[in-house]
């Protein structure tokens, strides 16, 4: 076998088009310059003179930023192209990194954050870039590709920016390592204006008139019926989601090292299930894997009820790990049923209408949990069954 052989089948098996590798050469400059100071932004607001209801606030405010984003950045992906969408995006987030950088107080990093939030504006041209890219059979792979190496920078960065502010104390570790995020930033728009290749690029006018209501009136079926399904099983997820470390180590007694140990199980188990999971989703059915990630969060919950050691803990955390095993297949999924000149726009649509339909989640868990914890985690369950059966009974995939 030549070396020429081999790099083609590597290739190939990876889906390594030509943008997937632009886009995940991208992800990997971003989300490393990114993860440096992310964790330790509250800390950061803190330093700059904001309180913890300020902080709390700012926390709200990404939530829904990240919500309100979603629709316009499909509506841009389809009518300037994804290529150019993509580029736009990064230049509006180097313009929020820089004024996080110069920030004199807490009030500039409100303002900068409507900026950085330009990564969810580009979410839907992502979507859209991969389903054009690449065929069905390789979708998968190309979207666990991408959910890889989006995390790899969750390992590498916080400890380097960590020790940035051990060494340099808050405000001069946070503005080094900013501005390393901006230097990563702008190589990351060079690299994509240089090598991306445009893909789709709207033509009709009637893009600029169509309204979000038109736009959810002609997904395909088998799409609503897999938000829908989504937004239940995501409902149940956030309602148990923040108050998971407190049945860990106040109901079970566990260490917050052993949760740490916990956490990093479940990412462990995540990431070694993407690459078998998008192999096989693309030569067969997606939905089985997708029931997977149904599977894992109705199950979660449930193990949690009956957790009163840490080595109940253990396997509720590995089946939570195996969440992400449908994530790139459902993915794949949405694009697989969305037109190509209406991929972005059913991107935004989908995860406008997710957002929205899980934001009451964490509040309804809060009112429950004080009220009785343990019940808590039942209805979790009990939504999760719901979920399970609305995607096994109302979803049909595509087949191209």
């Amino acid at each position: 076998m030549t070396d020429k052989t081999a790099i083609s089948k590597i290739k190939d098996f990876f889906a390594l088009e030509t943008n997937i590798v632009v886009l995940s050469i991208s992800i990997f400059i971003l989300g490393l310059g990114g993860n440096l100071w992310s964790k330790f932004l509250p800390k950061y607001l803190q330093f700059l003179g904001a309180t913890t209801l300020l902080i709390g606030v700012f926390g709200s405010l990404q939530e829904i930023i990240e919500t309100a984003y979603q629709y316009p950045g499909g509506r841009i992906a389809d009518y300037i192209g994804r290529k150019s969408s993509l580029v736009l995006c990064s230049l509006i987030a180097l313009l929020g990194y820089i004024i996080f950088l110069l920030a004199p107080s807490w009030q500039f990093l409100f303002l900068g954050l409507f900026f950085i939030m330009a990564i969810s504006l580009s979410q839907p041209a992502i979507f859209a870039l991969i389903g054009d890219s690449l065929p069905r059979k390789k979708r998968a792979m190309g979207f666990s590709v991408q959910s890889i190496l989006k995390r790899v920078p969750l390992v590498l960065g916080p400890p380097v920016g960590g020790w940035l502010i051990a060494g340099r104390g808050i405000g001069q570790g946070m503005r080094i390592a900013l501005a390393i995020t901006v230097a990563f930033t702008i190589l990351a728009t060079i690299i994509q204006n240089r090598y991306y290749l445009e893909t789709y690029r709207g033509k009709e006018e009637g893009l600029r008139r169509r309204s979000f209501l038109q736009g959810l009136k002609e997904l395909h079926p088998s799409l609503r019926s897999l938000l829908i399904s989504d937004c239940v099983i995501r409902f149940a997820d956030r309602l148990t989601k923040i108050f998971v470390i407190f049945h860990v180590t106040e109901i079970v007694g566990a260490s917050m090292l052993q949760y740490g140990l916990l956490v990093a199980l479940q990412m462990s188990v995540s990431i070694s299930s993407y690459l078998p999971a998008a192999r096989l989703s693309d030569r067969g059915r997606r939905t089985p894997f997708v029931g997977v990630t149904f599977l894992a969060l109705t199950l979660f919950p449930l193990i949690l009820f009956f957790s009163r050691t840490f080595l109940w803990l253990l396997v509720a955390f590995i089946v939570l790990g195996f969440r992400e095993t449908g994530e790139p297949p459902r993915k794949a999924m949405i694009v697989d049923l969305a037109p190509k000149e209406k991929r972005g726009e059913s991107v935004g649509i989908y995860y406008t209408l997710r957002g929205l339909a899980v934001m009451p989640a964490p509040i309804l868990g809060g009112i429950l949990w004080g009220v009785n914890p343990q019940a808590l985690f039942l209805l979790a369950t009990v939504i999760g069954v719901v979920a399970i059966l609305l995607l096994l009974t109302t979803v049909k995939e595509a087949h191209e």
